[in-house]
């Protein structure tokens, strides 16, 4: 009888063991062999343990449960088995969380992919890949320092190249007039985060307060300090 609840035992951790290996991830599949190698010794460990031979339970079934997360020198409450059996985000591997006052900065340790989602502002509720680099670069200079920081993070993974384009860009506008490139009113009243219609003085305050976290003396971003040296430039010849 002890034999055939063995077997039994062994059938159905066997049966689950290659359900859960066609449906998980790599990850899960790691954690998941380590709890069926633990079920499988402590299985064994209780079938020799009822024959009499603890010279070979006792290890055997030491060494099921520290795969199933318990040690002696220390125990975890089998926390192995949360992980495969308690939802897909204790499977997702580890993450940093930064937030800002415009960003919540999302950096996971597993894929080292870094998401971001805005917190403030008109576009507050959406996630960072849902813009391309033109539309983050025209919202950024109306963040604070920090979120400013986090965004550029964001723009080195998300766009390797960004600061050597951008650069190039730079460059260009110096030697020749953009073609077909020029900036709108509207691009510059957001770049500057000011309302259609702003005075002369509110313009020349907005791009005062920008520049001192954008300078590239300040530690800022050159592209979008020229950005916004632009943008004064585009709304001022209105202002004549």
């Amino acid at each position: 009888m002890p034999t055939l609840i063995a077997g039994i035992v062994a059938v159905v951790v066997l049966y689950s063991a290659l359900q859960m290996f066609r449906a998980a991830n790599p990850a899960v599949l790691a954690r998941a062999i380590k709890i069926v190698g633990g079920v499988l010794a402590l299985a064994v460990a209780a079938f020799t343990g009822v024959r009499g031979e603890l010279a070979v339970a006792i290890p055997l079934g030491i060494f099921g449960a520290g795969l199933l997360g318990w040690s002696p020198f220390g125990t975890t409450g089998f926390s192995s088995l949360g992980g495969v059996f308690g939802g897909a985000q204790r499977t997702a591997g580890q993450s940093s969380r930064v937030r800002s006052q415009y960003l919540d900065m999302s950096l996971d340790h597993t894929t080292g992919v870094l998401s971001g989602r805005i917190v403030d502002g008109p576009q507050a509720g959406h996630m960072l890949d849902e813009f391309d680099l033109p539309q983050l670069l025209a919202m950024v200079p109306a963040f604070d320092a920090e979120s400013v920081a986090l965004l550029e993070s964001y723009l080195d993974r998300r766009f390797p190249a960004w600061r050597q384009n951008a650069q190039d860009d730079r460059a260009g506008r110096q030697r020749r007039p953009a073609a077909g490139g020029k900036m709108t009113n509207e691009e510059a009243y957001q770049i500057l985060g000011l309302q259609p219609g702003a005075t002369r003085d509110e313009i020349s305050r907005a791009h005062r307060t920008l520049m001192k976290k954008l300078h590239p003396d300040q530690g800022g971003s050159t592209y979008l300090a020229a950005r916004v040296n632009e943008a004064k430039d585009t709304l001022l010849r209105t202002h004549l």
